[in-house]
Formats: structure tokens, C-alpha cells, sequence
């Protein structure tokens, strides 16, 4: 597969993620069904506004709260909600370093406010450089208001960095996203084993 730019996925891709960690927090603090509460809070698009930054951390976890025992802090539900994020592998970097030799490397994640902070901090646990060192540039759902797998959103990364979506791979390991990027005629790369990203740019 010839290609000119990347953009990759972060959660399951670059950072471990394991999301019953927050399945568990939350059920800790009395939700007893996540799978329940998530499905009623997506149809009122909770999540997705939060992912678009249509609405701030405040008003997420407060919309938690009525789910949760009372007393519940709001610190708590943020610890509850960032459970699910692990580590940066170090070779995941050591990786990133010798693509952005070759390539543009674009990061492109459905993320929310109170994610990236924690993501950042795992970073920086495995190297003195900033996230941002490790990409051409840096695309968060919700910062750019816009979120997979739409095709607006590769469309919005394609654009704006002149890229052309035939010539460009995208790396992601929901199917959802990566047949959503293919509307827009990305090369796509399905990863269903982290390990796998090693054996894609070998």
C-alpha cells in the first residue's frame, strides 16, 4: 500500500484504553448498568456533545450525577470517567518518531475536555516531549466540533492540510470509523491488534 500522509486514531491505536475500568468506577459508585444509563444518555446525545464540545464538563458530570449514590462528588465521577485510559507504550513513540521521518502524521481522535488531559499526562510519562511533538498536527472532536465517522471530519483534515484523501492512510480500530473514512476515498487500515501497527509501517 503507497501512501503520502497518516492520520491515526489515539484510544486503542496510540494509548491503551480498557473501558471496563470505567464500566466498574461507575457501577462502584451506584450505577448499576452502565450499558443502560449510556444508551438512554446517547439518546438525549449526552456523549456525542460532549465529544463536540457543544457542552462543558460541568454540565457532563452533572447529568451523571442523578444516576450515581447520593453524595457522589464531582471529582469522583471525573475519576470514574477517565478510568479506561492506560499507558503510552514507549515503542508506540519510538514509532510515531520514525513515521513523522517519512510521513505527515496527523492525530485525529473522538475525544472529549476531560480525556486529553489525563492522555497528556501518560505521555509524559514515557518521554520529556510534549504530545504534540509526535504529530503534524493534532485533531480532537472536541475542539473542532465535528466527530467519526462522519465524513465531515476527514473531509475537515484532508482540507485543511491539502491532503488527498487517495494518497492518505488512516489507521483505526473501530470499523464504524474506518467505513466512514472510506466515503470520503481514504486508504484505511482496520487495526484490530495494537501490536499490529508495528507490522503495518515495517
Amino acid at each position: 500500500m503507497e501512501f503520502e500522509a497518516v492520520i491515526l486514531d489515539l484510544g486503542g491505536v496510540i494509548i491503551n484504553l480498557d473501558y471496563s475500568k470505567t464500566i466498574h468506577a461507575f457501577e462502584a459508585l451506584g450505577m448499576t448498568d452502565f450499558n443502560s444509563v449510556y444508551s438512554q444518555a446517547a439518546q438525549t446525545n449526552l456523549f456525542d456533545d460532549f465529544e463536540t464540545g457543544k457542552i462543558s464538563s460541568q454540565r457532563f458530570v452533572n447529568s451523571l450525577l442523578p444516576y450515581l449514590k447520593p453524595g457522589t462528588t464531582p471529582n469522583k465521577v471525573v475519576h470514574a470517567w477517565n478510568a479506561m485510559i492506560l499507558d503510552v507504550p514507549a515503542k508506540k513513540l519510538e514509532l510515531l518518531e520514525s513515521l513523522k521521518q517519512k510521513y505527515p502524521v496527523y492525530l485525529l481522535s473522538n475525544t472529549n475536555e476531560l480525556h486529553v488531559p489525563v492522555v497528556k499526562r501518560e505521555f509524559a510519562k514515557v518521554t520529556n516531549l510534549p504530545m504534540e511533538h509526535y504529530f503534524t498536527q493534532l485533531y480532537f472532536s472536541h475542539e473542532i466540533h465535528l466527530r467519526k465517522p462522519n465524513k465531515e471530519i476527514f473531509d475537515f483534515v484532508c482540507q485543511t492540510n491539502g491532503l488527498i484523501p487517495e494518497k492518505t492512510l488512516f489507521v483505526d480500530d473501530s470499523i464504524q470509523h474506518i467505513e466512514g473514512a472510506k466515503t470520503l476515498g481514504l486508504l484505511t487500515h482496520h487495526l484490530t491488534n495494537p501490536e499490529d501497527l508495528y507490522q503495518l509501517f515495517s
